[in-house]
């Protein structure tokens, strides 16, 4: 499924999580799930304020606010990729394609057809660091 068209202006960002042991975190009303260790990619856009808005994910004192402000209580963001498109429903689910795994359904997707925002990439990074960017350029034109 597609996102809407949106502004020239707004753009992607994709965020690389480490959670260091295996928890049970509250999801604001989704409820209650059992994240794994390891690595998570969480794909978001904004029409505007890209920057403040990755600034606000990498605050640890924060209001909940967004789904991914509760499994950011317990993980840590290691790198951020951005995007110069709002594609955040393609990009999720190009690495969907490359093996990302669904651990909560509708988890920063309420807005748009996605099954989920969020992925498991499991122990390592390496599928967002490689395979990812390769793919994106192929398939999206973007120049990384």
């Amino acid at each position: 499924m597609r996102c809407r068209m949106v502004k020239e202006d707004s753009a992607s960002y994709q965020l690389l999580i480490k959670l260091a042991d295996k928890r049970r975190i509250k999801v604001g009303r989704l409820g209650s799930f059992i994240f794994p260790a390891g690595y998570y990619v969480y794909t978001g856009s904004a029409k505007i304020g890209l920057e403040a808005r990755i600034a606000r994910h990498l605050r640890r004192d924060k209001k909940l606010r967004w789904h991914i402000d509760y499994l950011l209580q317990y993980a840590t963001v290691v790198e951020v990729k951005r995007y110069p498109r709002r594609v955040e429903c393609e990009l999720n689910q190009l690495l969907s394609r490359q093996g990302g795994k669904v651990i909560v359904k509708r988890f920063g997707s309420s807005d748009c057809g996605c099954e989920t925002h969020l992925l498991y990439v499991g122990g390592s990074q390496q599928i967002c660091s490689t395979g990812l960017d390769q793919s994106l350029t192929q398939k999206l034109g973007f120049s990384l």
